[in-house]
């Protein structure tokens, strides 16, 4: 009955906007929104005290900028304290402009200037970096400066792994990677997405993963020879699930619980991936933004995907980790489903 009536109130206030609705404040709370920018990738986090982290914000646009701020409305969120931009892929830096015409955004993080990229950021996105309170050059090691919940909280942490193809010094303990001496290599990726910025959230005993784009040949640097990432409770597909990514060596040394995928209709959601991921023991949950429609398509089961048809409204998925960390919620609103999983052991 308990859980029942936790769903209802998790759920009421994210369809549901009002005044009091403040990111989790209430209970202590750690929410995460993975908002549908159709292909593109917009991930809001809302911290315990009602701090907000939106890490890329969709293509360029009303569309993609509007399901931002309404999600962060219904959250009771009226700024973006932190903004961080993973690379200069437009699809994941592109509604920034846009967003900030109907929300502030206080600080910005991103690669600062990547001299041989071959993609670079437009005009409205550095105008708009030009405008905000801060923008920070993230880089291995950084982490991202949060306000503490009260005393007794869990703690909260969002620590850059790597960026501009450069990664985190291994600590001396770090466990080592089974297989790296078999491991499969592809083709040099040459865009921008071999820059991704690569993220790790930690709240508690809860711990988030968001590769952002980072391409396979690279991945392979965050696990061989040890393992920079650790277990992980929830995996962002990386790159929206597309093959060019998404390492086994990762998905098999971090085992996560849950993989979630900000794919579109006919972006990402790729049939490898899917079957990597569903194969992997560790993982008991995938969640789809959109139901794939590309060639060979593999899906997990209709309630575990938010849009089922291309042409949708852009309904998100949301998680929620419980004020002690000890357990998170997943529930897919349009669907009415609703599941809770325990996070690993300490």
């Amino acid at each position: 009955m308990m859980r029942a009536l936790t769903f209802v109130a998790i759920l009421s206030a994210w369809l549901c906007p009002t005044p009091t609705a403040h990111g989790g404040a209430r209970d202590g709370r750690l929410d995460i929104h993975w908002i549908d920018v159709e292909g593109g990738a917009a991930t809001l986090i809302i911290t315990s005290v009602g701090e907000s982290i939106l890490i890329d914000t969709g293509w360029p646009g009303e569309r993609d900028a509007r399901r931002i701020a309404n999600t962060a409305a219904a959250a009771g969120i009226k700024a973006i304290d932190h903004l961080v931009i993973t690379h200069y892929d437009i699809d994941h830096f592109g509604g920034a402009a846009d967003l900030a015409k109907l929300l502030p955004i206080h600080s910005l993080y991103d690669n600062g200037h990547v001299a041989d990229s071959p993609q670079q950021p437009d005009k409205a996105y550095l105008e708009l970096a030009g405008r905000v309170e801060k923008r920070l050059t993230l880089s291995p090691g950084d982490i991202i400066p949060l306000t503490p919940g009260p005393n007794g909280s869990p703690p909260l942490q969002i620590r850059c792994l790597a960026a501009r193809k450069q990664f985190i010094t291994a600590p001396a303990d770090a466990p080592r990677t089974d297989g790296c001496q078999d491991a499969q290599r592809k083709a040099e990726e040459k865009s921008d997405n071999a820059n991704s910025i690569v993220l790790l959230l930690s709240f508690g005993r809860f711990r988030f993963y968001d590769g952002a784009d980072l391409t396979w040949n690279l991945e392979e640097r965050l696990v061989c020879p040890v393992n920079l990432i650790g277990p992980v409770d929830v995996y962002q597909v990386t790159h929206h699930g597309l093959d060019s990514s998404n390492n086994l060596l990762v998905i098999q040394a971090v085992r996560p619980t849950v993989a979630v995928n900000n794919n579109g209709a006919r972006k990402g959601g790729s049939p490898l991936v899917y079957e990597l991921l569903k194969s992997t023991p560790s993982v008991q949950a995938i969640y789809q933004l959109h139901k794939a429609e590309v060639r060979n398509a593999v899906n997990p089961p209709d309630e575990y995907i938010a849009n089922h048809q291309a042409a949708c409204e852009g309904t998100g998925i949301m998680l929620s980790v419980a004020a002690d960390s000890a357990s998170y919620t997943v529930i897919v609103p349009s669907t009415g489903h609703h599941r809770t999983f325990q996070t690993k052991a300490e």
